[in-house]
């Protein structure tokens, strides 16, 4: 039985019983039809995870200062300054598995540009941020070590920043006032969008970490070079596991702690 005699032969089949060959069509087009809803659903929950976790940066280890204790209550992370810009250079130089490191300092104020005004994070931190980060500028650049060394007047804008302080103008070039300090955009910032955790990322400035200590959020205590954070970017294809019990090592020698104490960051 050749090709057009089988054909011949289903059509009549059809024919002569339409409405159970109408309800096997309808069998088939909802069963494809919800296997195509529940891969396209699927991919869809997959791309969003990569896109947060593009956005996080990949490769990640975040590094806080430790927790003090006040009358038997430990007060949180971030309430001992343990951790400084020396550190950050160290890591980077003594672990072989690190990309880049980025020290931070933090605060928050107002942006003000005219009549407009927007109260923001601020970060203070080093070029290096933007490799730790993987964080480049859409328009203008990043500013250099140069600037960072010698405390410049500079600053970088988060899109969110950007779009409530500038609306549709062009913000490089200008100059905003942070906390009261005018600086000079220098750049905007890629779009970072929301974190896992539903915070917005691009709400904040960046400006160089001596500018932050120096003109902008003033000097930490109890030393000038003690940071809020560090941000590290492992290599591809290195243990995360590995560079974290690098890093645990090199600070605990760093801040010479004996093996009966507890980590200070």
């Amino acid at each position: 039985m050749n090709l057009l005699v089988c054909a011949r032969v289903a059509l009549r089949a059809l024919r002569v019983n339409p409405l159970r060959s109408a309800l096997t069509m309808l069998g088939i087009i909802i069963g494809v039809g919800a296997v195509i809803a529940m891969v396209s659903v699927g991919a869809g929950a997959q791309a969003r995870v990569a896109e947060q976790i593009r956005a996080l940066g990949s490769n990640l280890i975040l590094i806080l200062p430790g927790s003090v204790a006040t009358t038997g209550v430990r007060l949180g992370f971030g309430t001992r300054p343990s951790i400084t810009q020396e550190d950050s250079a160290a890591i980077v130089r003594e672990v072989g598995s690190i990309q880049a490191t980025a020290p931070s300092v933090r605060g928050r104020d107002q942006v003000i540009w005219g009549n407009t005004n927007w109260s923001t994070a601020i970060q203070g931190t080093t070029p290096d941020y933007e490799e730790a980060r993987q964080w480049p500028v859409s328009s203008g650049r990043w500013f250099n070590q140069d600037e960072a060394d010698g405390a410049a007047k500079v600053v970088l804008l988060g899109q969110t920043v950007a779009e409530n302080v500038f609306g549709g103008a062009d913000p490089v070039g200008a100059v905003v006032r942070v906390a009261g300090v005018p600086l000079t955009v220098v750049g905007v910032l890629e779009r970072k969008g929301q974190s896992s955790w539903g915070q917005d990322q691009d709400d904040v400035v960046f400006i160089p970490i001596w500018t932050a200590n120096k003109r902008v959020l003033g000097p930490t205590k109890p030393s000038a070079t003690s940071v809020n954070a560090i941000t590290v970017r492992v290599r591809d294809g290195e243990s995360m596991k590995l560079a974290e019990q690098e890093i645990r090592d090199l600070l605990r020698q760093r801040h010479k702690l004996q093996g009966f104490q507890e980590d200070d960051f």
